[in-house]
């Protein structure tokens, strides 16, 4: 799983397994946002990632359906 960082450009690309995904989350996959608050203190690969989503507002994520956008 890769490290997440505040300010990459993400893209929601799938469902997530994890018990934290909700499924009002559908609707924001195959958006992209970027990373305000990757809780790098704990680097946990279980902690949800908070993402801006253009024009959705913020919302956290589990890490696995993340994936960084290379610019």
């Amino acid at each position: 799983m890769p490290t997440f960082r505040r300010g990459q450009k993400v893209e929601i690309f799938r469902k997530s397994n994890d018990e934290s995904w909700e499924n009002y989350m559908d609707q924001y996959i195959g958006l992209q946002g970027i990373i305000t608050d990757p809780d790098t203190s704990k680097n946990d690969p279980e902690a949800l990632i908070e993402v801006t989503l253009e024009d959705k507002g913020t919302h956290r994520f589990p890490q696995d359906c993340l994936r960084v956008i290379e610019e």
